[in-house]
């Protein structure tokens, strides 16, 4: 596989991400943002998957495991792409651009935090979708970390939305073509 280039487009979101980044400036900024990644680095998802049983019941085992196995999946797509798609995160690439917080690994394309975020709410909204009000905002939160935190582009961000929806969507779809 070819090694994509990912040079123009660094330099044009780079010019982005250094005044997104500069917002983690702030004391509160900061602290809220690093938050919402370590908590989107998995833990908030492993406890929603633990807690949906026990507020909903039986009812949930199939969707929990729906859950489960299609993060699973997006774990996959995530680190095959990372693998073949390198490209370096915006403070490794542009001066003034500040890591906030580590990074789970060295790349930057696609958002990985992003890619699960999206497609746990994805199947929230089609199983319990009155659990989205409470989740929405955090995805929004975990979306906007990754460009605030000095982690990624707004690209690889945008990117891994669409691959979240696009898994979680998928993964409703199958089952359709075996009924």
């Amino acid at each position: 596989m070819p090694a994509v280039r990912f040079e123009k487009l660094d330099a044009l979101e780079g010019r982005v991400c250094l005044p997104i980044n500069r917002f983690a400036r702030h004391p509160l900024v900061r602290l809220y943002f690093r938050i919402v990644s370590r908590l989107g680095d998995g833990m908030i998802w492993y406890a929603m998957l633990a807690a949906l049983p026990i507020v909903y019941g039986p009812p949930s085992y199939l969707p929990t495991a729906h859950l489960a196995i299609t993060a699973l999946a997006a774990v996959v797509v995530y680190k095959i792409l990372k693998k073949h798609l390198v490209r370096e995160r915006p403070f490794a690439s542009h001066a003034g651009v500040e890591a906030i917080t580590a990074p789970l690994d060295k790349h930057s394309f696609p958002s990985g935090h992003t890619l699960h975020a999206v497609a746990f709410l994805t199947l929230l909204a089609h199983y319990f979708p009155e659990l989205v009000p409470l989740v929405l905002p955090f995805v929004i939160s975990v979306a906007a970390s990754r460009v605030i935190l000095g982690l990624h582009y707004p690209s690889d961000v945008a990117v891994g939305a669409l691959l979240g929806w696009s898994l979680a969507r998928l993964s409703l779809f199958l089952p359709t073509l075996f009924a």
